[in-house]
């Protein structure tokens, strides 16, 4: 049995002209078998949807500004502009009940209410610098439909499977959406190292080479 890999594909900078089925295509197809799965940043695919907007065009709220103090630095939550985003997509309210309830959460010794009741956004946005130049001034959104764009890559480049993730250098590893017959939380183990970069590197693509077997395998 061929032993899995991870392949990371270059491309050159991706905006919002692009279509990232198109640019997988492009910058993948030759390297790509059936037995592949094909990950993508979620932070490039939201890119390449204009899921993006710059702090200059926010006016962050008190509430905005009080509810960020609450959330640890390394958070894209931190920053009164990144909080005031998220909670126009998701709701000032949403937002400042589930930090009430995520906060008398953690006392009893539960932790992750708050993302949970916040909505998706919470968890997905991107601060500046959180994502790749030139796109690093700007606050990026979740990508919208990720299960949809995965099932594109999926019957476009003929693959076992697609997958779009949400992962950092902290060792924090999100599946966002996959294609169906894939187990989100191997996919996630897989990727835990963070193979993406999103910077110079320019490597927004990660090719997961013999996924079939290594899913086969831990399935029993």
């Amino acid at each position: 049995m061929a032993d899995m890999e991870l392949v990371p594909v270059r491309t050159r900078i991706l905006t919002d002209n692009d279509n990232i089925v198109d640019i997988i295509e492009k910058y993948a197809k030759g390297n790509v078998g059936p037995n592949d799965v094909i990950s993508v940043a979620e932070s490039v695919v939201a890119i390449t949807q204009g899921r993006m907007t710059r702090p200059e065009d926010l006016k962050p709220g008190l509430l905005a500004r009080v509810m960020c103090r609450f959330v640890p630095q390394k958070g894209s939550l931190s920053s009164a502009y990144g909080m005031q985003a998220a909670m126009n997509m998701e709701g000032e309210w949403r937002f400042f009940f589930a930090m009430v309830v995520g906060t008398l959460a953690k006392f009893v010794g539960k932790n992750g209410v708050f993302y949970e009741l916040a909505g998706e956004q919470a968890a997905l946005i991107d601060d500046v610098t959180g994502t790749m130049p030139p796109f690093d001034k700007h606050i990026v959104f979740g990508p919208l439909d990720p299960v949809g764009v995965a099932e594109q890559i999926k019957q476009r480049l003929g693959c076992f499977g697609a997958t779009v993730a949400d992962v950092n250098d902290l060792k924090r590893s999100r599946i966002v959406g996959t294609s169906s017959g894939l187990n989100p939380d191997l996919l996630a183990k897989i990727l835990i190292d963070n193979p993406f970069g999103n910077a110079s590197q320019k490597t927004p693509i990660v090719i997961i080479k013999n996924y079939a077997q290594a899913q086969a395998k831990a399935l029993g």
